[in-house]
């Protein structure tokens, strides 16, 4: 039986995660949070309150409306749950949903195939150690 283990995600993907939940949070409470997010960061540690008023106007949080943002938030909060928001079409709905979970199958299967093929790759070179200790001349000790 093949059991397929997920990898661990990295520490980068980890800090992402962290920061996008945070985003979320202040996403929920308002331009106001974002401001006073950036004030301390700016009293703490200023690089920290510098970059969060970079990421405001890069992401245009400074300058537009708040339900501009609560969809995005909504779709951003069902994307990094491998969720898709309902489109409203049952029919193309099952069909996503359904290739999804065939093309999330067929990922599954190429892992453990490239797993096989490291495995393969590894005993052939242990084979070849093996072999070469095997035919080099040992040395008499005296």
């Amino acid at each position: 039986m093949n059991s397929y283990i997920a990898p661990r995600p990295s520490v980068l993907d980890r800090i992402g995660s962290a920061l996008a939940g945070i985003r979320d949070w202040l996403d929920e409470r308002g331009k106001g949070a974002w401001i006073l997010a950036m004030i301390l960061g700016f009293v703490f540690f200023w690089p920290v309150g510098l970059a969060i008023l970079g990421y405001m106007i890069w992401s245009k949080r400074m300058f537009s409306c708040r339900h501009r943002h609560d969809h995005h938030a909504r779709h951003d909060r069902f994307a990094s749950r491998g969720y898709s928001a309902p489109t409203g079409n049952a029919a193309f709905d099952a069909y996503r949903d359904e290739t999804l979970k065939r093309l999330e199958d067929e990922h599954r299967e190429f892992l453990d195939f490239l797993q096989k093929l490291r495995e393969a790759k590894d005993k052939a070179e242990f084979d070849q150690f093996m072999q070469g200790r095997k035919d080099e001349p040992r040395e008499l000790q005296s």
